[in-house]
């Protein structure tokens, strides 16, 4: 049955995802927030289908946390699920992603529409300039942004070193930290085919102000709390 779901779910995408590249690509005259809300109804849509299709649900714990934006989502990474349910959770969000991204058929054309701060990871400190410039940007216009401080996705019960980077911009721009834990990977994986039922618990932590703090400092902050999180949730989203 897994098998099945799992195969309708992807026949879904494949159906879906190109009209919806469409409709993004001709959203370009656009403003930059009428775009996201054209475009982020795929995401929506998506997570609807892996309801329906596959089972995967989910409960939000911490939504009273949730600040006026803008501010600066530090999350765990596990799959791509969580890059879907943030948009449907958080106010409209742009994410520092890899630049590599915007070069995927179809997924990626959308994602140059929604303006994400591409970075070249291996720019040093060009990409920190670059990330600087743009977020600041980004957060002038009332956006959000989400970044991953692990860099990639990892198994669930494994983890990786947090890097500094987003909290180096939410220190440099006075904006406040919200940090979020899940437990996505135990019924989506990393590359996986199979989507497993179950539901998935999204814990957020009270925001945290970056004004009084080292970089360093409050992203020691974000993994502890996130990491603390993550032993607490690691158990509840096994599949049904």
């Amino acid at each position: 049955m897994i098998v099945l779901r799992s195969s309708l779910f992807a026949l879904f995408q494949i159906v879906v995802t190109p009209l919806f590249t469409l409709i993004a690509l001709l959203t370009f005259p656009f403003p930059l927030l009428t775009r996201y809300r054209i475009i982020s109804a795929w995401a929506r849509l998506m997570l609807a289908a892996a309801e329906r299709i596959c089972g995967i649900r989910y409960r939000v714990h911490g939504a009273e946390n949730i600040p006026p934006p803008p501010f600066i989502v530090l999350a765990k990474h596990q799959s791509a699920w969580e890059t879907l349910a943030f948009q449907e959770i958080f106010p409209p969000q742009v994410w520092v992603v890899k630049r590599e991204l915007l070069w995927v058929p179809f997924f990626g054309w959308g994602l140059a529409m929604l303006s994400p701060i591409a970075i070249d990871r291996d720019a040093g400190p060009h990409a920190l300039r670059q990330m600087l410039e743009q977020g600041r940007e980004r957060l002038a216009r009332g956006f959000c942004i989400v970044i991953f401080p692990e860099g990639t996705r990892v198994a669930p019960g494994t983890r990786r070193e947090y890097q500094v980077g987003g909290a180096w911009l939410a220190v440099k721009t006075a904006t406040p930290v919200l940090p979020v834990a899940h437990n996505a990977g135990e019924v989506w994986r990393r590359q996986a085919f199979l989507k497993r039922p179950g539901t998935i618990t999204i814990s957020i932590g009270a925001a945290l102000e970056s004004g009084q703090l080292s970089p360093h400092e409050l992203n020691r902050r974000v993994e502890t709390w996130i990491e603390d999180e993550m032993r607490r949730i690691g158990s509840q989203g096994k599949p049904a």
